[in-house]
């Protein structure tokens, strides 16, 4: 919840990241451009998105993509269990936590992350912002390499890389995973 002057400082600092762009973080106001600010006008930081359009609206990752481009945005699926199973209900640190809709809720309905596997969120994030296939699988792969600093050896399709590779169909919907060998 920091301030936009506090944001600045931390990335002067070191800082080179925001998590989850919009989400339990000070917002961008008038006045006050809050951390979403701070996240949005540094061309240096990379920022994290849960391109569900629940966590996120659509309009808003449309703001986040026009202004981080696909270099600097990444697509964050904050995966729950429910993904790839058919279990719709969990414990968290003590809480039932339900998944309806792509959306995990606690019984109060308090957000407590996403049923959206990358697959959905590359989908979405093309839907949401008209962005290419290729724009989209950079923000999925190459641009989180280079936040993690691993832009030499994955995140691209490349002699040497190491890659798991999905194979999509014409729907985005996958058919195959290729699964990297690191051996």
């Amino acid at each position: 919840n920091a301030s936009y002057e506090q944001a600045c400082i931390a990335v002067e600092h070191g800082v080179s990241g925001y998590t989850h762009l919009f989400n339990a973080m000070s917002q961008l106001n008038a006045r006050e451009p809050g951390m979403v600010g701070a996240a949005l006008d540094q061309d240096n930081t990379w920022c994290g998105v849960i391109a569900d359009g629940i966590h996120v609206s659509p309009a808003s990752l449309r703001v986040a993509y026009r202004c981080k481009g696909p270099e600097k945005l990444l697509l964050v699926t904050d995966a729950m269990p429910p993904v790839g199973s058919s279990n719709t209900e969990f414990f968290l640190m003590g809480n039932r936590i339900t998944a309806r809709d792509g959306v995990c809720v606690d019984d109060n309905g308090t957000l407590a992350g996403a049923a959206l596997d990358m697959a959905s969120a590359l989908r979405n994030i093309m839907k949401f912002t008209e962005c290419s296939l290729a724009e989209a699988s950079c923000m999925a792969s190459e641009s989180p390499a280079a936040f993690l600093g691993l832009q030499n050896r994955t995140g691209r399709i490349e002699p040497g890389f190491q890659a798991d590779l999905v194979v999509l169909d014409e729907s985005f919907e996958v058919v195959r995973v290729n699964a990297a060998n690191p051996g």
